[in-house]
C-alpha cells in the first residue's frame, strides 16, 4: 500500500519488511533497541491548550502517560511541548524516554529545541543535561512500544515529485486505502540529505491570542535545517471522532538543529529512509472539551 502510493509523490520509493536496525546506535542513540512489542499511539492534551491563548497549568509526566496507556516501561518517541514550568520558556520538546518501571529508573534521551536568545537562531539540548524530569506541557503525539527488536516497516523514498511532505504522503495513502478505518503509525525517520523547513516555538507565548492559522505561523518561528535529521513521526489516517492531531512529526539532530518538521525544501536532493510500525491501540488522555482546528499543521 504504502510503496504504490509514494511512487506518485516520489521519484524512486521502495517499502519492505526488514529487521529493526539498532536504536541504540549512531545516528539514532536511543535508549531501546527497537519499536516493537505492543506497539500503541496516545494523544495528549491537545492545540487548544496552546492557542488562542495558553493554559500553562496543563502539564503532564510520561511516567504517568505509560501507565495510562497500559504499559508501563514504555518506550517512547513524538512530538510535543516542552513543560513551561520546568524550563521557564516555551520550547518544542522531542521525547524519546524509556519510562520508569518497577525494576529501572527513567533513561531519558528527549531533545528540547528552542529559539536562542543571543541570536535567534535553533538552539538545540539534550534535555538530560539540565534537566532529570520526564514532563511535558500543553499537547504531544506519542508513539510507545516495549522497545523491542523486531520486524518493521523499512521506508526509503527519494526525489521529492509530490506537494506532499513526507509524513502527509504516508497519511493520506493510508486514508486512501482504509477509509473509515483509522490505521495508526509511529517510529522514525532520517532526512538523510536535502534540506528541510522546520519551526520553532517562541520563547513567550502570544500576549494577544492566536485566531488564525495566519497569526500562529507570524507567531512561529521558521527556519531552513540541513540534513541528517531524525524525526520521530506519529500518523494516525483518519480521526475517528477523538479531536486527534492526525500527523505531528519533530526532529533533532548532531549539529544543533532541530524541531517541528513541515517539508523538505529540496525535493529534488532529498533522500528519506524510515523505520515505522503500524500501532495496534490508540489513547485519548485529556482531550480538550472546547477545540478548534487551527495550528494544527
Amino acid at each position: 500500500v504504502l510503496q504504490k502510493g509514494l511512487k506518485e509523490n516520489f521519484a524512486d520509493a521502495q517499502v519492505s519488511v526488514v529487521d529493526c536496525p539498532d536504536l541504540t546506535r549512531e545516528p539514532f542513540n536511543f535508549p531501546a533497541k527497537g519499536i516493537c512489542g505492543k506497539p500503541r499511539i496516545a494523544d495528549v492534551g491537545g492545540v487548544p491548550y496552546l492557542i488562542p491563548v495558553v493554559q500553562k497549568e496543563k502539564v503532564y509526566d510520561l511516567n504517568t502517560v505509560a501507565k495510562d496507556i497500559e504499559l508501563p516501561g514504555a518506550f517512547i518517541l513524538g512530538a510535543g511541548a516542552a513543560s513551561s514550568r520546568i524550563l521557564g520558556v516555551n520550547a518544542e520538546l522531542i521525547p524519546i524516554v524509556q519510562t520508569k518501571s518497577e525494576k529501572k529508573p527513567a533513561v531519558n534521551g528527549s531533545y528540547i529545541a528552542q529559539i536562542n536568545p543571543a541570536d535567534k537562531g535553533c538552539l538545540l539540548e539534550k534535555y538530560s543535561t539540565k534537566y532529570t524530569d520526564c514532563e511535558f506541557g500543553l499537547l504531544a503525539n506519542l508513539y510507545a512500544s516495549e522497545g523491542q527488536p523486531g520486524k518493521v516497516i523499512e521506508v526509503k523514498a527519494n526525489g521529492r515529485t509530490g506537494e506532499l511532505n513526507f509524513v502527509s504522503c504516508l497519511r493520506q495513502i493510508l486514508e486512501k486505502h482504509y477509509g473509515e478505518k483509522p490505521v495508526g503509525m509511529g517510529g522514525t525517520f532520517i532526512i538523510q540529505k536535502g534540506k528541510a523547513k522546520i519551526h520553532v516555538m517562541p520563547p513567550e507565548f502570544s500576549a494577544c491570542p492566536l485566531n488564525t492559522d495566519e497569526d500562529v505561523n507570524n507567531w512561529l518561528k521558521f527556519f531552513e535545517m540541513k540534513a541528517p535529521l531524525i524525526c520521530q513521526p506519529v500518523i494516525v489516517s483518519r480521526d475517528p471522532g477523538f479531536d486527534l492531531r492526525v500527523e505531528h512529526t519533530h526532529c533533532f539532530s548532531h549539529h544543533g538543529e532541530g524541531g517541528h518538521y513541515h517539508q523538505d525544501t529540496s525535493p529534488d536532493s532529498v533522500q528519506y529512509l524510515g523505520y515505522l510500525l503500524p500501532a495496534e491501540l490508540l489513547f485519548r488522555i485529556d482531550r480538550p472539551q472546547e477545540t478548534h482546528l487551527v495550528g494544527r499543521d
